[in-house]
């Protein structure tokens, strides 16, 4: 039988602040990249939306805008912090794959809602498959909070890893 050449694939990973996305990415980087496949490694930051303010009361009646809208300064403030937060998670997750594998990586930057953003960019990045961490929330908080992860489960156009972080456990002796 003749061998085949390596196949491509293209492995989006969602990495935000937590421990929970750098372990997921420790896990995939340790479980999933193979050197049987020459894998590109899709690192994915989605910045939260902007906060959208509006210059009328709950009672849909105009009041003053001051009251309610940022100065510009302020939002200029914002911007820049959230583009330091994301440079530093890119910085930490390519750092993490160069430490654990030779994979080729690519950095996205995004805005909006991550539950949709996620969805969107596998499609149009062409990913044969998402991993994400999960923050493990309860019932409660999933219910107030949503799940992003159950979000791309449900949604996303290629199959979903989710990675559980362990729980620490004392040190038995």
């Amino acid at each position: 039988m003749a061998e085949v050449g390596a196949e491509e694939r293209r492995v989006l990973v969602a990495v935000d602040e937590s421990e929970e996305s750098m372990h997921a990415l420790s896990w995939c980087l340790k479980n999933i990249v193979s050197d049987k496949f020459r894998d590109t490694l899709l690192l994915l930051y989605v910045k939260p939306p902007r906060a959208v303010s509006t210059a009328l009361d709950g009672t849909g009646k105009r009041c003053h805008a001051e009251a309610y809208l940022f100065s510009s300064e302020v939002m200029v403030a914002i911007e820049r912090y959230g583009n330091e937060v994301a440079d530093c998670v890119m910085e930490k997750a390519k750092r993490l794959c160069s430490e654990l594998g030779d994979v080729k990586v690519e950095t996205r930057i995004e805005n909006g809602d991550a539950r949709d953003v996620i969805c969107q960019m596998t499609d149009k990045l062409g990913a044969d498959l998402l991993v994400m961490g999960s923050h493990g929330y309860g019932l409660i908080k999933r219910t107030f909070l949503g799940s992003v992860s159950n979000h791309c489960a449900q949604n996303a156009k290629c199959p979903v890893m989710i990675v559980k972080k362990p729980k620490s456990t004392p040190n038995s002796h």
